[in-house]
């Protein structure tokens, strides 16, 4: 199983929490960098966050102050905390591994877990 497996999606009010999880067992997974994307209804795929392996982060600025990606390579997982969420994060999540560390292209990705925020 080398696809990712992202988890944690639901249904939350707006200011509210979630974290979600993404777990790569059949990766080197030290080796890649994570990153989080999502898909609103409608709209393309956007970039939201990445870690390189040495954990260094980048955001869109539209989820910084809000959100916190972060790995943990014992467990083969990344994980992306969401804290003061809006209807405007309402999307499909999915998490995407990068081996060449350049965030050109990502070798493989999830199958997306939804977060939906009421107003």
């Amino acid at each position: 199983q080398v696809r990712p497996v992202e988890s944690g999606g639901g249904l939350v009010q707006a200011g509210g929490s979630l974290r979600l999880s993404c777990a790569a067992p059949g990766l080197t997974f030290s080796m890649y960098a994570m990153a989080w994307f999502r898909q609103a209804p409608g709209k393309g795929r956007e970039f939201v966050a990445r870690i390189s392996v040495g954990g260094s982060t980048t955001y869109v600025d539209s989820v910084k102050g809000r959100f916190t990606i972060s790995r943990d390579n014992a467990k083969n997982t990344a994980y992306l905390q969401m804290n003061g969420l809006s209807p405007e994060d309402t999307a499909v999540y999915y998490c995407a591994a990068d081996r060449s560390g350049t965030g050109k292209f990502y070798e493989h990705w999830g199958q997306g877990t939804q977060v939906t925020v009421s107003a």
